[in-house]
């Protein structure tokens, strides 16, 4: 019984190694995704300020047809009075060369408008880009610090695991429903499947144990199940 005992307790001091490890890098994810947020914030509202620039420009370059348009007929228009004979036709002619002129007019001042607003998005724009590019490199070192942790957490938990699987090994070979029962106890609330005895108490819940227990795990150097709260107890050497 003993030697399941060690074997336990092996098993048991690999577990907490991957608990470890597992609890270092969940303690790197909240600050991860703060960084995260904070730079996908700055990318959305350049990417936002990007989409808002592509829709100005096509705006003006769709006013820069209008008015290409626009300048076309009244050219056409002023050629052909110079042939009109009619005073009637001529002054119809002139009436649309005047309307024109006015709609070219109000078509140049919105162009005009719409250039400045190119301009000044075109400015907010970049300097968004440059917020986000500027917190990116603000976290650069901090990121690569993380990276180096995670990397070590990492290892540490594959090691750990390794040997874990080759300490849960040696309890199948011998008494695979040990392995069992421990696993099954550590699936419950307790965070490990086995505490020592404190004085005359579980040490997990500190229920006391009763002295036929204890008594039982003197004699045979083992360990027994805690009435309370079902983890293994046992007497360290």
């Amino acid at each position: 019984m003993q030697s399941d005992l060690k074997r336990l307790l092996v098993l048991q001091d690999t577990d907490r190694v991957v608990m470890g490890a597992e609890e270092s890098l969940r303690a790197l994810e909240p600050e991860i995704a703060e960084l995260d947020s904070v730079v996908e914030q700055l990318e959305q509202a350049s990417e936002q300020l990007q989409a808002k620039l592509e829709e100005a420009k096509e705006k003006r370059a769709e006013l820069e047809t209008h008015i290409e348009t626009y300048r076309v007929m009244q050219e056409r228009r002023r050629q052909k009075l110079e042939w009109v004979r009619g005073a009637k036709e001529a002054s119809a002619l002139m009436a649309e060369i005047d309307l024109a002129r006015s709609v070219l007019a109000k078509e140049e001042s919105d162009w005009i408008r719409s250039a400045d607003e190119v301009q000044e998005i075109e400015t907010v724009a970049a300097e968004a880009a440059e917020r986000a590019e500027a917190a990116k490199e603000e976290q650069a070192p901090r990121r690569e610090e993380i990276a180096a942790i995670r990397a070590e957490c990492n290892e540490r938990l594959e090691d750990a695991l390794t040997r874990r699987e080759e300490a849960a090994t040696e309890i199948r070979k011998s008494k695979r429903s040990l392995l069992a029962l421990y696993d099954r106890i550590r699936s419950g609330r307790a965070p490990f499947a086995m505490y020592e005895l404190h004085a005359d108490a579980c040490g997990h819940c500190y229920t006391s144990v009763p002295m036929h227990l204890r008594q039982q795990i003197q004699r045979s150097e083992s360990f027994a199940t805690c009435e309370a709260c079902g983890v293994l107890i046992y007497i360290p050497e």
